[in-house]
């Protein structure tokens, strides 16, 4: 009985060893393989390949401004004549409602006008037709505001032709040439017509000539890009009449409605301009003729801008004059003097820095803000 217990034993004690040895076998041989992950790939590409770059998403076209048009402007211009011009208006209408005019009256009447920079031969006009039609001779006075207004009308002539050409002939483009001394506001005004014949639905290319001022060409460019016109421009200090000219032909070649040429403003010598705004002229006119030659004054310079104006008379055929920042000066009477002294029109004046703020002249608007109308 003794014996089998002892053999019961024995056996169990075997089977655990067994069963223990097999356990350790199966811990050193039989690991569990840890499944490898495959990267992801499309169908017929190489893993060798590097993956491809995440494509980023395009930049939004800039969003271009609209410009006012023309009634917006013209609303404008009287608005700022009104309360730059308004003290000559309301100074010539004081003095001429007085009960008497006597020879003192007239006097400071003519004083006043020269004072605003109308200049001495309109000036003289002025007061002898003032003298005239308000001499009262029986019957009853006649009003000096209407008769000023008339007057003063007839000093800006209002018949004059004050439209931009700036269509060519036979499908050509119109080419506007820009000229003036730097500080007048001359590349701003590019931009700004730019902006004008945008809003009128013409397609506009712009011309950097003004190629010895890195500031005019980038000033110029950044104008194009606000209202989506393209800006043809050579390293600096590149010939303006070249840049002039690849500009006209990139014009020609594209089918533009109008191609506007800024040009360098140097004063130092009335030849060296000459020579320059010569040159570019000529150059242009191989491909197609200039159709409008815009001179740029400062209003605020007075009779030194009336210099200026001489100059470029002389250099250039002159066709139209732009007056900028009339809206800062009380003498506005240059409009008169600079139309008398060149003999052609003011077309477009500034009233302010803003980017539509250039508006076609217009005289009866003019008048008005002058006397408070």
């Amino acid at each position: 009985m003794a014996l089998e217990w002892i053999l019961l034993i024995v056996g169990i004690a075997v089977v655990g060893l067994l069963v223990l040895v097999g356990l350790l076998r199966s811990g050193r041989g039989d690991k569990v393989d840890t499944p490898t992950v495959q990267p992801t790939q499309a169908p017929g590409t190489d893993l060798l390949e590097p993956p491809e770059s995440v494509t980023e998403p395009e930049p939004s076209a800039p969003t271009l401004e609209r410009p006012e048009g023309r009634e917006s402007r013209l609303v404008r211009l009287r608005q700022r004549l009104s309360g730059s011009q308004g003290a000559l208006g309301r100074g010539l209408l004081a003095l001429l409602s007085r009960d008497r005019l006597d020879s003192d009256t007239w006097e400071d009447i003519e004083d006043t006008l020269l004072t605003a920079d109308i200049g001495v031969a309109p000036t003289q006009e002025l007061v002898d037709r003032l003298r005239s039609r308000l001499r009262v001779e029986g019957g009853e006075a006649p009003d000096p505001r209407t008769v000023l207004r008339e007057e003063l009308l007839t000093l800006l002539n209002p018949e004059a032709d004050r439209r931009l050409a700036v269509s060519g002939a036979d499908g050509q483009p119109g080419i506007v040439l820009v000229v003036g001394v730097n500080g007048a506001g001359k590349t701003t005004t590019v931009g700004k017509i730019a902006r004008i014949l945008v809003a009128e639905d013409r397609t506009v290319l712009l011309g950097a000539a003004d190629t010895f001022r890195a500031a005019a060409v980038e000033q110029l460019a950044t104008w194009g890009d606000r209202v989506g016109v393209e800006v043809v421009r050579g390293p600096e200090g590149t010939d303006p009449a070249s840049v002039a000219f690849d500009a006209v032909k990139q014009g020609i070649d594209a089918g533009v409605d109008t191609v506007l040429v800024d040009t360098a403003g140097r004063l130092q010598n009335k030849a060296g301009l000459m020579d320059e705004l010569g040159k570019v002229k000529r150059v242009i006119e191989k491909q197609a003729p200039v159709t409008e030659v815009l001179l740029v004054l400062d209003a605020t310079t007075g009779q030194n801008g009336m210099v200026q104006a001489r100059v470029f008379s002389e250099v250039v055929d002159v066709t139209g004059i732009v007056l900028t920042k009339l809206d800062g000066s009380a003498k506005g009477g240059i409009v008169v003097a600079v139309q008398r002294q060149l003999g052609v029109p003011v077309k477009l004046v500034g009233v302010g820095e803003g980017p539509d703020d250039l508006a076609p002249f217009d005289p009866e608007a003019f008048v008005d803000a002058l006397l408070g109308g």
